[in-house]
């Protein structure tokens, strides 16, 4: 705990079993209360193993998409009375050291969002990012902090940390099953005014690592502007999209059978 605050470490999983036992044991133990893995029907022994090393560990049926996996993450995690959550893969890319300073800025009633930025520092290109991915994470950036209006140094990195409120507020059930979820989710945020902090992640890159294909980060990137797209329309009133309704329908629920 953090100021009397529990901290849940929800880890949305696919085909992580053989980075799971490193990552999982850089977890800062003495900060985190509990730590959450839900696999997405991998074909490998990612929740077998996720289980014998003693994590809470779920199964989707089926294989649901990166988005479905963390809205069910939120509600597993909001079912055990998480205050602070933050979401790290397992296919550790990203230092579980910084859990610690993360949960911290939310804790301290600072920030509602903090995320873990690769641009920050100047660590994505020197932890391995491909160059392509390098230039389209800055263009996308740059185009999303013009017609959002924000100031975000990276829009598109999967480490972050939330406080409770902003879970049981915004409206996730509107958003995508799918990789565009994460860039969704950071919109409303600033839509609906949640102070959002950024902290300098370095990151790897390796052969183990997560990677979507060149195809699905061209969809990616037009989902990225479609977004954006809406939001500004949707500020300018000319239109209602459910991704920034405040509809109860459309708010996760603490479900412990999510």
């Amino acid at each position: 705990m953090l100021h009397g605050q529990k901290i849940v470490v929800v880890m949305p999983a696919y085909r992580a079993q053989k980075t799971l036992e490193e990552c999982y044991a850089a977890i800062p133990k003495d900060v985190v209360d509990l730590v959450l893995l839900v696999d997405d029907a991998s074909e490998d022994e990612t929740f077998t193993l996720a289980r014998r090393m003693g994590i809470k560990s779920y199964r989707h049926p089926e294989n649901r998409g990166y988005g479905a996996n963390q809205k069910t993450c939120y509600s597993l995690a909001l079912a055990e009375g998480a205050d602070i959550v933050i979401m790290l893969h397992p296919d550790y890319q990203y230092d579980p050291r910084l859990i610690t300073a993360m949960a911290g800025m939310v804790a301290s009633g600072v920030y509602d969002v903090v995320i873990g930025s690769r641009s920050l520092g100047n660590t994505a290109i020197a932890g391995g990012m491909p160059a392509y991915k390098y230039i389209a994470n800055r263009f996308l950036t740059a185009a999303q902090n013009l017609i959002v209006g924000s100031k975000l140094s990276e829009f598109h990195t999967g480490y972050r940390a939330f406080a409770k409120r902003v879970l049981t507020s915004l409206p996730l059930a509107a958003n995508s099953d799918d990789f565009i979820f994460d860039n969704q989710m950071l919109v409303q945020a600033l839509a609906f005014g949640m102070r959002v902090g950024e902290i300098s992640c370095p990151t790897r890159y390796f052969p183990e690592a997560s990677e979507i294909s060149f195809g699905r980060s061209i969809v990616y990137g037009f989902g990225v502007l479609w977004t954006s797209a809406l939001y500004r329309l949707w500020r300018w009133n000319l239109i209602r999209p459910k991704m920034f309704s405040r509809s109860a329908e459309l708010q996760l629920k603490s479900n412990s059978a999510a």
